[in-house]
């Protein structure tokens, strides 16, 4: 029966996708996806931990992907992707094959991890020194930089927010003020670290700002799944995305200049992010940037929180935290297992 008079026709293929039981951004990892492709998604059991390597070593258990992949089976998905970067680099290099493999024997069908699709990527656009935006904490971001080390990946520099849980909740501009923390030195690409942290609308305008591809973890890990299968992620303005939209092995230049070079960035553009490169743990709140932020769109923007109080601090007239954040974010500043207070930013 033809049914394109409904809204088109039916999927035809399938992804299968393990997360977190604590991922709440189903509808992200849709945004990239084609029409004739369609998600199937299961999450690991619940346990009472917050967001730290224990949990990433907890949620990457083997016997617990196994389970997952063989629900996924029933549904018969051409590929299965575990979306958790920290749950796929906690084990290092090796760890990750080794989740590969046991995804493979439970399901009888290619497997892939976001960390293992991040280093994909990387070789894809030619990236070899990298900076680096995470949501965690300083032990589990430590984390990730040794993975990335070991696999030949050199991180520039880093920005990260010191969080334990609702990172789902972490409103754009907030990804945007660690960005430019975060790309100091010399670096081929910027990756936005968690499959919990919104990203899709970022990517296109920070690439624009910073001139370089911006590479985000749920990107990745959908990107290797639809190759994986044949099919091509769709997102507009996103270099991993789309060839053309890169300049040389990894950077994206602006225009080129009369002799055919690519031309210098726009002078004082890339001011606010000289610095020493050096972890930063950046606040919950905004950033007093006097620079405007990027605009947000919609309808993610609702993950903002409410719009500027007249003084130019978020929240109700009356200032105060961001509401978006809930509870149980913790304080800013942060501080991290060392005990350490939020340098000042």
């Amino acid at each position: 029966m033809d049914v394109s008079f409904l809204g088109g026709p039916l999927p035809q293929r399938g992804v299968g996708v393990v997360a977190p039981f604590d991922f709440a951004l189903d509808r992200e990892l849709w945004r990239w996806v084609p029409d004739e492709v369609s998600l199937h998604l299961t999450r690991t059991p619940f346990v009472p931990v917050e967001v730290s390597l224990d949990l990433a070593r907890l949620v990457s258990e083997h016997e617990t992907l196994h389970d997952a992949v063989r629900a996924l089976c029933a549904i018969a998905p051409e590929v299965v992707a575990y979306a958790c970067t920290s749950g796929s680099f906690v084990g290092g290099v090796a760890g990750e094959r080794a989740m590969c493999a046991a995804m493979t024997q439970a399901g009888e069908l290619p497997s892939l991890t976001t960390s293992g699709a991040l280093l994909d990527a990387l070789r894809e656009i030619g990236a070899r020194r990298i900076a680096v935006v995470t949501p965690y904490t300083k032990s589990v971001t430590d984390s990730l930089e040794e993975y990335l080390g070991e696999a030949g990946i050199t991180v520039t520099g880093r920005a990260y927010l010191g969080l334990t849980r609702h990172i789902w909740k972490v409103p754009y501009r907030d990804v945007v003020d660690m960005a430019r923390q975060a790309v100091v030195g010399a670096a081929d690409a910027l990756f936005i670290s968690c499959t919990n942290l919104p990203t899709y609308d970022v990517i296109p305008q920070l690439e624009a700002e910073l001139r370089m591809p911006v590479l985000s973890a749920n990107q990745v890990t959908m990107w290797a799944a639809l190759r994986a299968i044949g099919e091509r992620a769709v997102g507009p303005y996103q270099a991993l995305l789309d060839p053309a939209a890169r300049r040389g092995p990894a950077g994206m230049a602006g225009p080129a200049g009369p002799t055919g070079d690519p031309a210098e960035p726009v002078a004082g553009a890339m001011d606010h992010l000289v610095g020493p490169v050096e972890p930063v743990v950046i606040p919950s709140v905004p950033l007093t940037d006097p620079a405007p932020s990027l605009p947000l769109p919609e309808p993610e923007a609702a993950l903002a929180g409410p719009p500027a109080a007249p003084d130019g601090e978020p929240g109700s007239a009356g200032g105060g935290p961001d509401s978006a954040f809930g509870s149980g974010m913790g304080d800013a500043p942060y501080r991290d297992e060392s005990g350490g207070n939020t340098p000042t930013v």
